[in-house]
């Protein structure tokens, strides 16, 4: 048995339709399709300091830029000892390209976790008012699902009803927003400079 504040808030999450985030947020990958997604991490470009997003599948290796979403490296045939995270206690892998001499925590199947919070208040909680479906929520500064109003201060920004949820949450500078499934990738990002503070724009 449920609360009746529980099912109020049950109710509340599964009213509400997915939206794009706020500005200043844009998206860069929407549901790229990556057959048998197994993990995500986040690797920093040498030179431009752009967020990159490795991709651990059935299928190898993959690195994406988050700014731009351009497929930088891919290597379909990694060393079989270090194809899948869960081969060391650190649960990550070799990076590749231009990230190949670092190696990259993943999160995903074999457990880990992206960051949850930005430093500048922006937040993310994964909800499953319909398990095992899973909703991914953005809030602001401030914002709560179960305080204020959709639109305003959170929003609904992933629905994974179609597939299995693999990792969701932030890169370390906080500029890109990353959900992964176990079938494809989305990504948003935001400006480096002359952010908006969250909550202020697409409010």
């Amino acid at each position: 048995m449920i609360s009746d504040y529980q099912q109020h808030l049950r109710e509340r999450l599964l009213s509400v339709p997915e939206t794009q985030p706020p500005s200043p947020w844009r998206p860069v990958l929407r549901r790229t399709p990556v057959g048998g997604l197994l993990g995500i991490g986040f690797a920093v470009a040498p030179g431009t300091g752009h967020d990159l997003v490795m991709v651990v599948s059935t299928d190898g290796h993959g690195l994406f830029d988050a700014v731009t979403g351009e497929k930088i490296a891919r290597d379909r045939d990694p060393d079989p000892g270090a194809s899948t995270p869960d081969a060391v206690p650190d649960l990550s892998c070799p990076g590749l390209g231009p990230v190949a001499a670092t190696r990259v925590r993943i999160a995903g199947l074999f457990g880990g976790g992206l960051h949850a919070t930005t430093l500048d208040g922006w937040s993310l909680d994964t909800v499953s008012p319909e398990w095992p479906d899973d909703r991914v929520l953005l809030s602001a500064r401030g914002g709560a699902p179960w305080t204020g109003r959709h639109g305003e201060g959170w929003w609904h920004v992933f629905d994974s009803h179609y597939s299995e949820l693999r990792a969701a949450g932030f890169s370390p500078s906080g500029r890109t927003l990353a959900v992964a499934t176990s079938s494809d990738l989305t990504l948003w990002a935001r400006p480096v400079h002359g952010e908006e503070p969250p909550g202020e724009a697409g409010a």
